[in-house]
């Protein structure tokens, strides 16, 4: 399970909503989502979080590029909309649909398997890192520095919103 919540900074503080993220299949989805939440172009924060097993902010400031920090990119790539966050920072497309699917003897397209040496370089390129991947410094602007934000666990988004100063505007949304 869940939550994804989009914070927008006004001029009175933040306004929080909850939002589901069933028509999101790519950070430029996301990024379209956010700002369609912004006032007048400032920022919007989209919060993810998996059970407390990982956690992930995307920053949107205006029309700028999206700014994405994701907690523990092995942990979220295990989840579609950590997997999509995971693949945009990695630089690779995301695989989904039916033509990533093995073919019944266990290649894709029932293409003949490639040599050891291509399966070993291309099972490397596929490793997702343990831990945090992305901008560490997403929020450092807005009182959450690097340290500070590599060491949350928990109920991170909690903690993001604390130092914020917009705990009860998030807690109403959850």
């Amino acid at each position: 399970m869940y939550f994804a919540a989009l914070l927008a900074r006004t001029e009175d503080g933040w306004q929080a909503s909850d939002t589901e993220l069933d028509n999101v299949e790519t950070l430029s989805d996301l990024a379209d989502l956010a700002r369609d939440a912004a006032v007048d172009d400032d920022t919007v924060l989209v919060l993810i979080e998996q059970e407390e097993s990982w956690f992930g902010v995307v920053r949107v400031d205006g029309e700028d590029d999206p700014r994405v920090y994701l907690s523990h990119a092995a942990f979220a790539s295990r989840n579609a909309y950590g997997a999509m966050l995971a693949d945009e920072l990695l630089g690779r497309e995301s695989e989904s649909g039916l033509e990533s699917l093995p073919d019944l003897d266990g290649t894709e397209d029932g293409e003949p398997e490639a040599d050891e040496d291509e399966d070993d370089a291309s099972a490397a390129a596929e490793v997702v890192p343990a831990g945090p991947l992305g901008d560490s410094e997403v929020l450092a602007d807005l009182g959450v520095g690097e340290r500070e934000l590599l060491l949350l666990t928990g109920d991170a988004l909690s903690s993001i919103a604390d130092r914020l100063g917009c705990t009860e505007v998030l807690e109403a949304v959850r």
